[in-house]
């Protein structure tokens, strides 16, 4: 969600601040700040709305200082006002804070009573007059946040600077992520570290509980009880190269198109040229796993929803695929010997990093499906099988989406093949598939301006359906969610087996009615649906192979062919012109494409 960085150097700092947020805009936000400290005092500058309004101000009024934190704030506690964004100050502390303070209200009423006076309705602003309170008493800066953070209920990251103390930035985790910076006689904190590619490529990450002091040359990190203790240094392939859009006119665009490239590395560690499956030695033995559980959220449980097909039909497995934000409270019985597999691009989505920790609790083997191998959730996983897709910076997923189909096809595989559900000619079929992905992707990709045609009319409608059979059902759902997130166009998806038990009434001559039907063996059920909606009016979208569109036999409001591939892979190349439908749909409304309206990339509160 919110994004933080923090700088202990020697620079001008107020530049690298803006600069590292800008590469914390895909987290979502809708205010921004940064404070430094000059002449050992505290001075910031904030702003409502995006980081461009920041900078103008920060022309006219400019902030000097060689340390400084910066946020980018997305509302939880208080309306998006200046008044409620970061950085939140005494003249003693200035914070800037990830997360939910849950007993804010309890430690406001306390400070209140104690004469000091809140500016804003945020939860934030607490842990300011908190840690101002204890430095009233006498404190260090390091005793008065230690014993701070201890009293915080909820999740958390937090940087603070100290009026007074000009070489001391104090950072700190529970639940939400931080990452630590070493430069040469500077020091960096920031949200991932994507925030820190241009200044630094060695990061080491906090773990649950930790605080860390900052100096200009080293860093001092204690866990939650306070002992001294090492974490290790990583050293990242991040660059600002990696996360620029290049020729392309949005993060989006670039990402979809890089797909081919990403499906293929991701490819490259679990299979071989000729067809091999080759991957990591599992902590536990698929022949005597009972059952699977699929956690994931928005797109990430879609992707699972195509697990759970994969798993049960080839590996012959019983799969529970579930929405983590209700799986973590529904106190699921979980069998002996099973297996939760996790799907997350960040690997710090709240909701899933809690439905991990049940599923642990209740005996289960964890696997990761991530796209950070150094995330929370890869850390607390027995086991990551990382996707290859590289930063993705649209809020909504494409490249994530698609690495993780391929990764979750090789593990039903890998199932399959241990449990004897599949004889290895068909295997290696499947595998052969999955080696022509990358190819045909790129043939759609190459037709983009069929799907470009259709978007302009497809942003002239109020709602949108989507429909779709076996494998191509969780697409239908994936296809509809892309719609919602960045063309405001509200959009649901169907098995179009229920079509006749409720969505049918909604037909008429302005409805969309997009059928995801390629040429297997579901296609005349299908195709009859498709029927049905022409009959009634309504604009049908059928996107099928050469064969299917031929078929048809109904009257076409338009169609997008896609070529032929074996029935197992097709997810991974049916979701690429839902995505550029969604795409040229957002662009005919003019709506913000890579950051729109109330959505953040990476939910780190629930």
């Amino acid at each position: 969600m919110c994004g933080i960085v923090g700088i202990n150097g020697s620079r001008p700092v107020s530049p690298l601040l803006v600069d590292g947020l800008r590469r914390l805009e895909y987290r979502g936000y809708d205010s921004a700040g940064i404070a430094t400290l000059v002449g050992g005092q505290i001075d910031a500058r904030r702003a409502e709305g995006k980081l461009d309004r920041l900078a103008e101000k920060l022309v006219g009024e400019p902030l000097s200082g060689t340390m400084g934190i910066g946020h980018t704030r997305w509302a939880t506690h208080g309306k998006p006002t200046e008044a409620n964004a970061h950085p939140h100050r005494t003249d003693k502390v200035a914070v800037v804070h990830n997360g939910i303070i849950e007993n804010y209200r309890e430690l406001r009423n306390e400070l209140e009573k104690k004469g000091c006076v809140f500016a804003s309705e945020t939860d934030t602003e607490t842990i300011a007059h908190l840690i101002s309170d204890y430095l009233r008493q006498g404190m260090s800066p390091q005793e008065a946040a230690a014993i701070s953070l201890k009293r915080l209920e909820g999740a958390f990251a937090v940087a603070i600077i100290f009026a007074g103390h000009e070489d001391l930035l104090i950072g700190a985790r529970r639940g939400s992520p931080l990452a630590l910076g070493y430069g040469d006689g500077e020091m960096f904190l920031g949200s991932d570290a994507l925030a820190l590619a241009p200044l630094t490529n060695r990061i080491a990450y906090l773990e649950e509980g930790d605080w860390v002091e900052v100096y200009k040359d080293k860093a001092i990190i204690h866990d939650a009880g306070d002992k001294i203790v090492e974490r290790k240094i990583h050293i990242t392939a991040l660059s600002g190269a990696m996360i620029g859009k290049g020729q392309y006119r949005h993060f989006m665009l670039k990402e979809i198109f890089e797909q081919p490239a990403v499906i293929g590395d991701t490819l490259s560690t679990l299979v071989t040229p000729d067809d091999i499956l080759t991957m990591p030695q599992m902590p536990f033995d698929w022949k005597t796993v009972p059952r699977v559980t699929i956690i994931g959220c928005g797109t990430a449980s879609y992707a699972g929803l195509v697990g759970k097909y994969w798993f049960e039909q080839l590996a012959r497995l019983p799969v529970e695929i579930d929405i983590a934000s209700e799986f973590r409270y529904r106190e699921a019985p979980m069998p002996a010997g099973g297996v939760t597999i996790v799907v997350s691009q960040s690997g710090e989505t709240a909701d899933t990093l809690a439905a991990l920790n049940y599923a642990k609790s209740q005996g289960q083997k964890i696997l990761a499906v991530v796209n950070v191998p150094q995330s929370s959730i890869a850390r607390a996983s027995d086991i990551v099988v990382p996707t290859l897709a590289g930063p993705e910076i649209g809020v909504a997923s494409t490249k994530a989406y698609t690495t993780q189909l391929a990764v979750l096809l090789c593990l039903a595989l890998d199932a399959a093949q241990t449990r004897g559900g599949i004889t290895p000619q068909r295997s290696k079929e499947i595998i052969h598939a999955l080696h022509q992905i990358p190819a045909q992707i790129n043939a759609v990709l190459r037709d983009e301006h069929h799907v470009q045609e259709l978007a302009h009319h497809i942003s002239e409608a109020r709602d949108v359906l989507y429909m779709g059979r076996g494998l191509l059902f969780p697409l239908a759902m994936e296809g509809a969610l892309k719609l919602k997130e960045i063309s405001y166009i509200h959009a649901e998806g169907y098995p179009a087996g229920e079509m006749k038990h409720g969505p049918i009434a909604l037909i008429d001559e302005n409805m969309p009615v997009v059928f995801l039907a390629p040429s297997d063996n579901l296609y005349e059920k299908t195709a009859s649906n498709v029927q049905e909606v022409a009959a009634r009016g309504g604009k049908v979208i059928l996107i099928s192979d050469k064969m299917g569109i031929a078929n048809c036999g109904a009257k076409l409001f338009h169609s997008i062919a896609v070529p032929t591939a074996d029935n197992a892979v097709l997810p991974l190349l049916y979701a690429v012109p839902i995505q550029l439908l969604a795409y040229y749909t957002a662009i005919a409304k003019g709506t913000d494409v890579d950051m729109p309206r109330n959505l953040a990339k990476s939910v780190t509160v629930e």
